[in-house]
């Protein structure tokens, strides 16, 4: 049987670390065994680190692994991958919720040798009625409608245990990963019902703050280890968008403005790495996009 080790990556989760490691225990799990649950808490200042330790009482599985020093989720993978011992890892952010099966989805398709690293199907839980809602659900159904074509992880990544680092100044962990696997001349694999739910920003200056900062890295990415993702092709972005539009005036007007966003934080993306030569590597948080109790 497949063992598994889960990362889970927090800094002041107070707000989701619970209800996570609740849905994480209780995933329903057939074919794999969940040997592990890695927690690497990076500075937290809030009530993180407590909750973990109260389920870590009920639940020998839990580990806890404190950073006194935020830097980054990269430094804060490289901790999880010298601890771990699962055949397979899967990395998780903290303030996601995975599906009761979500686990089993990712790790099953490894009795497969050819299959290095396999992702889920991330479905927001804002609210598509708002401008900023819409934006962040189309995005994400742009991101399954790339990933059926040319697998793409992202929010919670599952991979055999043969990636021992990445660069630790890497903004993108996940496409880091994928770099890493394909290198080593193993497949990808898109699993659309392994659902991860997120949060995405509720406003526009979180939003246009993500976008730009996951522009960026995958910048960083290209220079750095050579490697670009899907959603690097415009192309097919641009094709996937137009496909969206309908005789439906306020949502066209709606997924204008989206692009819009989504053109003005690619810029300022650019503008970062080519000019100001920054890399986000430990970015500032994105508040609104915490607490999937609220939507």
């Amino acid at each position: 049987m497949i063992s598994v080790s889960l990362g889970i990556f927090a800094y002041n989760e107070e707000k989701n670390i619970g209800q996570l490691l609740q849905a994480v225990e209780e995933q329903v799990l057939e074919t794999v065994q969940l040997k592990e649950i890695i927690v690497v808490s990076s500075a937290s200042t809030d009530r993180t680190d407590e909750i973990v330790r109260q389920y870590m009482k009920k639940d020998p599985r839990i580990q806890l692994i404190t950073q006194e020093e935020r830097k980054g989720k990269s430094s804060a993978i490289n901790l999880f991958l010298k601890a771990a011992t699962g055949d397979v890892l899967i990395i998780e952010s903290a303030d996601t919720i995975p599906a009761k099966n979500t686990i089993e989805k990712l790790a099953a398709p490894f009795y497969d040798e050819t299959i290095g690293m396999t992702g889920g199907r991330p479905e927001p839980i804002n609210n598509p009625k708002s401008f900023i809602g819409f934006a962040v659900c189309m995005l994400w159904k742009l991101h399954h409608k790339m990933a059926l074509i040319s697998p793409k992880i992202g929010e919670m990544a599952s991979f055999r245990n043969l990636v021992k680092e990445i660069p630790e100044h890497s903004p993108v962990d996940e496409a880091s990963i994928e770099s890493i696997i394909t290198d080593n001349g193993l497949k990808l694999k898109y699993i659309p019902d392994a659902i991860i739910h997120n949060k995405g920003p509720e406003n526009v200056s979180d939003f246009i703050k993500q976008r730009r900062r996951i522009y960026t890295g995958h910048l960083w990415l290209q220079k750095n280890q050579d490697y670009t993702v899907v959603s690097q092709n415009s192309g097919l972005i641009i094709g996937l968008t137009l496909k969206e539009f309908s005789l439906d005036p306020i949502k066209d007007l709606k997924i204008i403005y989206t692009m819009l966003l989504e053109v003005w934080g690619r810029f300022l993306g650019w503008f970062d790495f080519k000019i100001l030569k920054k890399v986000p590597y430990k970015w500032d948080i994105s508040e609104s996009t915490k607490d999937l109790g609220k939507s």
